[in-house]
């Protein structure tokens, strides 16, 4: 296999790697995010208002902006990986996945023959003429599988093993939903046996990224602290509420 580079290489080095979240089907705000100086962008297949569209327009944005772009997916499903990938996207965000099974077939989705099952064919973005080179294309992007159920967690060990997961994702709302254990209390778990703990663990000893989706600064860094270097920061739509919200206090405070 060729050395691994691009968005794979970056996701294994050694400084924290922070990203934003895109959630609005807008790619201005996208573009704003990559400009300001993130490492990535992920943009949100899953739950975001882009869900069901396609993503070509926000993918080529986050990337003119200086940013590496990621995509989640909506589900685990080939023709959904294979189409984020042909709009440009470097890497992908794979949901729910709960075995070492799942995960190989993630890694299959996103990688060209022989090391998967992706389908050639020319890059359906309009912002570049030149179809993907196989090889190139396997070398630099990347797999990234969430881990958010408690079945998830009891496997992480098997999942972060399978060849060509280039990183265990966390989803720390969805796992404390399925643990009954609320978010807050999820996050100051710091004992060894502790979830996410156990993701860290999973990902040190097989050389990959620990990445969380953290949604603000102080939720960052406490997963942070836990050992994650990969880490959404923040969302699009909170930060512009957020900014609203800061607008009319001052609004209302003039004399």
């Amino acid at each position: 296999m060729d050395a691994i580079q691009g968005l794979r290489a970056h996701l294994r080095g050694t400084r924290p790697s922070l990203g934003g979240w895109a959630n609005l089907r807008e790619p201005r705000t996208a573009h704003a995010m990559a400009a300001a100086g993130l490492d990535w962008v992920g943009i949100d297949q899953q739950h975001g208002w882009n869900a069901g569209h396609d993503c070509t327009d926000l993918v080529a944005a986050v990337r003119a902006g200086g940013a590496h772009a990621l995509v989640r997916v909506a589900w685990n499903r080939p023709e959904e990986i294979g189409r984020v990938l042909d709009a440009g996207a470097e890497g992908v965000v794979v949901p729910m996945v709960e075995s070492a099974e799942e995960a190989r077939a993630a890694v299959a989705a996103v990688r060209y023959a022989p090391e998967g099952r992706r389908s050639w064919a020319a890059a359906r973005t309009p912002y570049t003429s030149a179809p993907p080179d196989p090889s190139a294309a396997n070398a630099s992007t990347a797999c990234l599988v969430m881990v958010e159920s408690p079945a998830a967690v009891d496997l992480v060990a098997e999942i972060a093993a399978v060849a060509g997961v280039d990183g265990v994702f966390l989803g720390p709302f969805d796992l404390s939903l399925a643990l009954g254990v609320p978010l807050p209390e999820l996050l100051a778990d710091r004992s060894d046996g502790s979830a996410l703990r156990r993701v860290v663990a999973a990902c040190a000893e097989n050389g990959i990224a620990a990445a969380a989706y953290g949604g603000t600064p102080a939720r960052a860094q406490l997963l942070r602290e836990h050992g994650f270097t990969v880490l959404a920061v923040g969302a699009d739509d909170a930060l512009f509420a957020d900014a609203s919200a800061a607008l009319v206090a001052q609004a209302r405070a003039m004399g």
